[in-house]
């Protein structure tokens, strides 16, 4: 196996590119050194991304921020800013591991070992973040809803990498919030998750929602029916009942050993009518 730390993002991508045999990306590693010490991959060549400048970089831009791809999840916790524009961000990506683990695992590396309960990821569906990905051709943004392609697969091209991802910026009566359901207190897996965004207007009633669904699904969902819901309202039962509707109606769930098709269904629902509950109490609170 090889070994390169990559001085910048051409050429880590030309690294990537001119291997023949299975390379893999390491930036936090949390997932990929457990893979190898398994035995689950024996990767040709490994790429370490770390050293690109700017990849442990937390950037104002744009009114949001820009979060470097190596950034961890101790970083991103003690980050005022973020911390208070996106807390459900946060939140679901300080849930991943244990203390030790938070100091190296990476939002972009969750992102791109494309489990369907990975914690950091439907939040960042919620919040409508993009990826800036570097390939081949250049560097372009995709939506983070059309990363995961599946479990363990990705839309990534041969060659492209994740350099950065973007929360963009919202206005004052804004807030999100992540919830999730473990059979355990914590260092667990989602069972069922849900992450969800709101816009307040000036009346207190919902002006936009996102709501995204992880864990019963093979990707995270966008739930734009359960967003409409709400929409309007100021979160009245009726109005949280048709969304936990709408959430159930779009699960496609697995049976396994962790939860059955109707209890992760029921509980998307009970999730996400939890999540904006916090939403709207975070947005109404910025005034």
């Amino acid at each position: 196996m090889q070994y390169v730390a990559a001085k910048t993002a051409d050429e880590a991508v030309a690294l990537l590119v001119g291997q023949s045999g299975m390379a893999r990306v390491l930036a936090g590693g949390t997932d990929l050194l457990v893979q190898l010490k398994s035995g689950m991959v024996e990767p040709d060549l490994v790429v370490d991304i770390k050293r690109i400048p700017g990849m442990k970089d937390i950037t104002a831009e744009a009114g949001g921020f820009r979060i470097g791809a190596a950034v961890s999840g101790a970083e991103l916790g003690e980050h005022a800013g973020v911390c208070a524009m996106w807390p459900g961000v946060v939140e679901g990506f300080n849930l991943i591991g244990s203390t030790q683990v938070q100091g190296r695992a990476t939002m972009a590396g969750n992102l791109c070992n494309a489990s369907p309960a990975g914690d950091a990821v439907p939040s960042l569906v919620a919040a409508d973040a993009t990826a800036r990905v570097h390939g081949p051709n250049g560097a372009r943004d995709v939506a983070i809803l059309g990363i995961p392609a599946g479990p363990g697969r990705t839309t990534l091209a041969k060659g492209e990498i994740i350099t950065s991802i973007f929360l963009p910026a919202r206005p004052a009566r804004a807030s999100d919030a992540y919830l999730r359901f473990i059979p355990r207190t914590e260092m667990d897996i989602a069972v069922a998750s849900a992450g969800v965004s709101l816009v307040l207007a000036a009346d207190g009633t919902v002006e936009s929602a996102r709501v995204a669904l992880g864990a019963v699904a093979p990707t995270v969902l966008l739930a734009e029916e359960a967003a409409k819901a709400i929409t309007g309202t100021r979160l009245e039962e009726d109005a949280l009942a048709r969304m936990a509707a709408a959430c159930a109606a779009i699960c496609k769930p697995i049976d396994d050993k962790r939860g059955t098709v109707e209890f992760r269904t029921k509980t998307a629902g009970v999730l996400a009518k939890r999540a904006a509950r916090i939403a709207y109490d975070r947005a109404g609170a910025k005034k």
